[in-house]
This record gives C-alpha cells, sequence and structure tokens, in this order.
C-alpha cells in the first residue's frame, strides 16, 4: 500500500492480491480444516509487491529507469549483507516456527534451503548472501515486473503450488493488477489524517480520533488521556475486525464507520473505568514501512508486508521468492463480509499514513507491527497533534498495546504511576520486558519554511539517511 503527495495531490494505491480463484469455505473444510492455517499452500493469496513498485515508477519515475531502481538491492543479494539486531532476534523465532511446522507439510522446506544456510538459523552480525533472490530481482527489473505475473517467474510460482496441492494458479497472477483508490481521512484538532481505505484497516486510526474529538485529554502523562486512548481505540476496533473488508463484501460503508454521529455514541461508552468493547451498529436503517520526501515536494509514505515474519515459509525454489500469508487473515464464518472466498482481497494490517494541514502535506508516517499498527499510528499522532511533540520524541515515548478484553500491554519505560492508575480502573496491566511488538516506526514532517525533520525510533534497526 502506499499514500503518495505529488503534483498538488494525495494519491493511494492498493496493491494487496486477491485469494486463488478456486479456493473456498468448503475446500478448506474437505481438507479437514477449520481454520486457515498461517504456513503452507493455503493461505498464500497473489503477491502484490513487485506490481506497486512497477505500478509508482510507471506513474510518479522521472528520472531512472525501473531495472536501476532495483541495483542497490540486487548488490546486497549476491554480494552479501550483516544481519542487524532487530532482525537477528526475531530471525532465531522464526527458525523454530517454520522447523515445528516442517513435521507437518514439507512444502515449506525451502524456507531452510534460502533462510537457514547449512541447516542454522542466522544471527545479528552474521554475513547473508541471496544469489536466487539477486537473479530474480533482475529479472523483475528488466520485465518491469513482468514476469512475476505474465512471464518466467509466474510459471515457476503456478508449478511450485500445482505440485504442493496448492490454490493459487497462472491465472491468478496473469489477471492481478494494482488498483488506484481515494484517500479516506478525519480532521482531527485542525489536522487531516490519510488512511488507505479498506480492505486495510487504517481506517481504526481515523474511527478512534472521531471518538476522541468527543472527549477532552489532559495533560500528556494524565490517567485521563491514556484511558480515552485506550478505550476509544478498543471500540474503533471492534468494529473494524466485524465490519471491514473487501470493499466489495462489506455490508457497511465507509461513510457510516466515519460518521461523527457514530463517533458520538460511541464516546458516550467511555467513563471512568475499563469497558469490555462491544461491537456496535454504525448504520441506522437505511493495514517494511518506508517514509521519503525529495527536493520537489514529493512525499511517499509505502507499505509493504509477507506478513508474521517470513509469511506462509513457501519459497519458491531458484527464485528465492518467499510467498506471504496474508489469506490467514480472512475467517470461515459465511456471514461475515471478510469470509474466505475466490477472487477476493482479505482484511489487511498493514496501513501507511499521511498527515496534512490546511491543504498543505504535513509529511508520511507509518508504525509496522500487525495489529499494532492503528495503535502504533494513533499514539504517534496524539503525540505530535495533542502534545505537539517533535517527531523524534512522538516516536520515543513509551507505548501502550491494547490486546483483547481488558488486557493491556506496556513498556518497561512506561511510568510506573500511569500504570497503576490505568490498573486501579480495572485495565488488565501487563510489562512487556521485549519492546519488538510495540511497533516500529518513521516519520517525516515538513514544516512552513519547507524544512524536513525525519525520525526512526529505537524499536527498529531502522535509519534516517539524507542524500
Amino acid at each position: 500500500f502506499a499514500l503518495v503527495w505529488s503534483k498538488g495531490k494525495l494519491h493511494g494505491l492498493n496493491a494487496s492480491g486477491p485469494s486463488p480463484k478456486k479456493i473456498s469455505v468448503d475446500a478448506l473444510k474437505g481438507r479437514g480444516l477449520d481454520k486457515i492455517p498461517t504456513t503452507g499452500v493455503v493461505p498464500v493469496n497473489v503477491p502484490g509487491a513487485p506490481a506497486a513498485w512497477a505500478e509508482l515508477w510507471k506513474k510518479f519515475g522521472s528520472e531512472l529507469e525501473f531495472e536501476e531502481l532495483l541495483r542497490p538491492a540486487i548488490s546486497y543479494a549476491k554480494e552479501g549483507y550483516i544481519i542487524q539486531p532487530g532482525v537477528g532476534s526475531v530471525w532465531e523465532k522464526s527458525f523454530h516456527k517454520y522447523s515445528k511446522a516442517l513435521r507437518e507439510d514439507k512444502s515449506i522446506l525451502g524456507w531452510f534451503d534460502t533462510f537457514a544456510p547449512e541447516g542454522k538459523s542466522m544471527k545479528a552480525g552474521d554475513l547473508l548472501r541471496l544469489e536466487n533472490h539477486g537473479n530474480t530481482l533482475e529479472e523483475i527489473g528488466y520485465t518491469v515486473s513482468e514476469s512475476i505475473y505474465r512471464g518466467e517467474l509466474a510459471e515457476k510460482i503456478a508449478k511450485f503450488f500445482k505440485e504442493n496441492d496448492g490454490f493459487l494458479e497462472l491465472s491468478d497472477l496473469e489477471e492481478y493488477y494494482p488498483e488506484w483508490v481515494e484517500p479516506i481521512s478525519t480532521n482531527y484538532k485542525g489536522f487531516d489524517i490519510y488512511e488507505i481505505p479498506p480492505n486495510g484497516h487504517g481506517i481504526t486510526v481515523l474511527m478512534a480520533l472521531n471518538i476522541l474529538t468527543q472527549l477532552e485529554l489532559e495533560d500528556m502523562n494524565s490517567f485521563n488521556s491514556t484511558h480515552y486512548q485506550i478505550e476509544a481505540l478498543k471500540l474503533a476496533f471492534v468494529d473494524v475486525k466485524k465490519y471491514v473488508a473487501d470493499p466489495k463484501s462489506m455490508k457497511v460503508s465507509i461513510e457510516e464507520l466515519l460518521s461523527m454521529d457514530y463517533a458520538k455514541s460511541r464516546a458516550n461508552l467511555i467513563k471512568d473505568r475499563a469497558i469490555m468493547p462491544e461491537v456496535g451498529k454504525p448504520f441506522q436503517g437505511g493495514t517494511v514501512y518506508l517514509a521519503t520526501a525529495d527536493q520537489y515536494g514529493n512525499m511517499v509514505s509505502y507499505i509493504q508486508s509477507n506478513y508474521m515474519g517470513f509469511g506462509s515459509g513457501i519459497v519458491i525454489p531458484n527464485t528465492g521468492i518467499a510467498m506471504h500469508n496474508r489469506g490467514c487473515n480472512f475467517n470461515l464464518d459465511t456471514e461475515s463480509g471478510n469470509c474466505l472466498e475466490g477472487g477476493k482481497k482479505s482484511y489487511h494490517t498493514i496501513i501507511p499514513g499521511f498527515l496534512m494541514k490546511d491543504g498543505k502535506p504535513v509529511g508520511p508516517f507509518g508504525v509496522m507491527g500487525a495489529f499494532m499498527q492503528p495503535q502504533g499510528h494513533l499514539q504517534v499522532l496524539i503525540n505530535t497533534i495533542e502534545y505537539k511533540l517533535n517527531p523524534q520524541d512522538a516516536l520515543d515515548r513509551p507505548r501502550w498495546q491494547w490486546t483483547g478484553d481488558k488486557t493491556i500491554e506496556i513498556e518497561q519505560a512506561f511510568d510506573n504511576n500511569l500504570a497503576l492508575q490505568l490498573e486501579r480502573a480495572g485495565h488488565d496491566i501487563v510489562v512487556k520486558a521485549d519492546s519488538t511488538s510495540f511497533g516500529r516506526g518513521e516519520i517525516i514532517w515538513r514544516d512552513d519554511n519547507g524544512v524536513l525533520c525525519g525520525a526512526c525510533e529505537p524499536r527498529t534497526d531502522g535509519y534516517v539517511a539524507v542524500w
């Protein structure tokens, strides 16, 4: 997904791919499955990232050929690169996860051939070379991504899935193209916050902000401020989990979910104690993040993901292509708008954000981390707009994370007195030793003088680069 500011307009790109046409609830039940697995051939939808690169280049590229854009990545793949601390810390977890899955599913054997050289997990400081990745990126480069959809790479992908009893076929790849979409937004205290519309859950952020406009936040470290943010987020999240799906299948409109009347009714539920959030009725009768900016005024908020680390564990032989597992975010409830169907886009957790004021771009922002993403967006925006923190401070602030029911996880640096207050109000507070799950964000803001300020938080291996 991407939000791109160029020549006075904000553009939205949805390059998430649909499920294979031949997959269905009955097909999974016929295999003895009562839920969608997170590994193997089943949860793989059409991959969208390479198509997104090409589409963005076609619309906004100016000075460089598409092949040239991929040369740095090709160099890192073929010559090798050093595993950074953040990535190294989670690589071991993935190694154990896929080792366990391999006992029942040999289709993911290619993951070990590619990402666990000599049968060992990579760790921080190791040098990793990916020759097949380099070759594949070269082919993607000179075919402007066509090969992976309507060429040799597509045929290799389709062949693998046929041999391993998967659903993804050549025609699913051949028929895929990204979609340009109109970004959705809300206004919070003079700032316009933009997100990609469903099937992503960026609308969660906007709904929570709408609820917060009905409430009065006190000081940054106050119980009132944090409690209200948590409760607003919970109410927005349960609605989004219920209603957001492929737009063609949604049973509630975006306008209804973003209605201020609905936000007011949800805000009325927020009291001084933690609530167990329940789905509301918005209708009345009738989701790797990069932020970039240049000297010409262009700004990009871009995000892509294999999901759950390395995705499905499927790696197409001799290509390095690791398939995602976004299909596991469907459900098998035939009454749900997000029920599994062939040719349908699943609920997505990755969301790029963009901030504007008075019709002018302030800049791109994002917080990686699955279901933490809208929660990270909300906290960063409140830190920025409500409490006027600079981008680095806005990212560095200790975070909370709602994980279900009344459970709120907090980082070790979180204010202890505030944590106790939240606990007394009925929140189930859990202090986490590892901050990895609390999001990994980046921001670029442009001020009224055209000065760019970039920030990247300590929870990630990211970097602010200027050239």
